[in-house]
């Protein structure tokens, strides 16, 4: 079984290595695609469309495809599809790329975290942190990579043409070792997309702000950086190191502290830790007190997922791949809003206000935590 916890770490390390690489140079991206800020919300709004339509249809291939085959197929597509985001800057094929990114990314998604459920269960302790926390690293690495590349001026496509081709091969090697899942019988409803269970609906919701929020402090911390406070793009590189690293640092102790104050307290935590730290964010003005918050806020969202992810996949009733759909749907569902909303609102007003948003998702994702207290109803 280490060798299968090995290959489902390579997974999200590369989920998070090549996610890592493109947010951090957004800033030449959105100058590739020669777009406003609405325009660029628009288009990564594409990939929230993408990950909504895959992933319910991946919970129900799951009860005729077996789980380890759908992981290795997107993971390969994931990676091979990378260039393809800088091929052009037409915006309708734009859109169309970022669509279909956000469905193979959400198909692997599901996919991936559907293992990692098996792996734990066969662990019988918490690991589902440590999982997340090598996506983390894998941004981290992303983000220093991104940031070095930017001063040696190396062009778009020639970084993500690399960053496809190690992706690939690393995931070659590790899709051999992956969890062997076997189809099982199920009745026809069992074998439909079904809606978020009463149990599970209020961990999509938690996950709809969280995500949301983590998603767009990954997309927009960059520009916001170099747009608002008028720092360079090594700065706004460094920005998404720093939340990444601060997000590996929680989730690599994540497990350990779960297991010491339980689920809702921790919850509770994260979500005061994202509200102190985006406040410091918005208002601070100082690069230094910016990046510190942008820190504050990684730790808070740092185990916020896989909490959610590992509720969800072990829900009664439901394969793991099926209840991880069924949360993280609705969690991908933010994504319809996020992008579009802070879009619009930092172009009519500015990207300080169009942050703002998130900030009241940190606030409605506390008070869903203190009203549905998901975390003592399931330990």
């Amino acid at each position: 079984m280490s060798k299968s916890k090995w290959a489902v770490s390579s997974y999200f390390f590369i989920n998070g290595l090549v996610y890592g690489n493109w947010t951090s140079r957004l800033p030449e991206i959105q100058a590739f695609f020669g777009v406003s800020n609405k325009i660029l919300g628009t288009i990564l709004l594409f990939i929230a469309v993408g990950a909504i339509i895959s992933m319910p249809f991946t919970g129900w291939l799951n009860h005729r495809v077996p789980g380890d085959k759908i992981t290795k197929v997107t993971g390969y597509v994931f990676c091979l599809l990378i260039p393809f985001l800088v091929l052009s800057n037409n915006t309708i094929v734009v859109m169309l790329v970022f669509l279909l990114f956000g469905v193979v990314n959400g198909a692997m998604d599901v996919a991936m975290n559907g293992q990692a459920v098996y792996v734990e269960r066969a662990y019988n302790k918490p690991i589902m942190s440590s999982f997340h926390a090598l996506f983390s690293v894998g941004m981290a690495a992303g983000a220093g990579v991104s940031a070095v590349l930017t001063k040696t001026g190396l062009s778009l496509n020639a970084h993500f043409t690399f960053l496809a081709l190690f992706s690939f091969l690393l995931l070659l090697l590790a899709s051999r070792y992956l969890v062997k899942e076997e189809i099982e019988a199920g009745s026809p409803d069992e074998t439909h997309f079904k809606w978020p269970t009463r149990a599970i609906l209020p961990l999509g919701l938690i996950a709809f702000c969280g995500m949301t929020g983590e998603g767009s402090m990954a997309d927009w911390s960059a520009i916001y950086i170099t747009k608002e406070l008028k720092e360079s793009e090594f700065f706004g590189a460094l920005a998404i190191g720093i939340f990444s690293s601060t997000m590996t640092i929680g989730r690599i102790f994540g497990d350990y502290i779960t297991a010491k104050i339980g689920k809702q307290t921790l919850l509770i935590a994260d979500s005061l830790l994202a509200i102190l730290g985006l406040l410091l964010v918005l208002f601070s003005g100082q690069i230094i007190l910016t990046l510190i918050g942008l820190g504050i806020v990684g730790l808070g969202l740092s185990t916020v997922v896989p909490i959610i992810y590992g509720m969800a996949g072990n829900a009664p009733g439901v394969k793991p791949s099926v209840g991880i759909a069924m949360a993280t749907t609705v969690g991908y569902a933010g994504f319809f809003v996020g992008p579009p909303v802070i879009g619009f609102l930092s172009d009519s007003f500015n990207l300080k206000v169009g942050l703002s948003f998130s900030l009241i998702l940190f606030i409605l994702m506390l008070a869903i935590i203190f009203k549905a207290n998901p975390g003592h109803k399931q330990g």
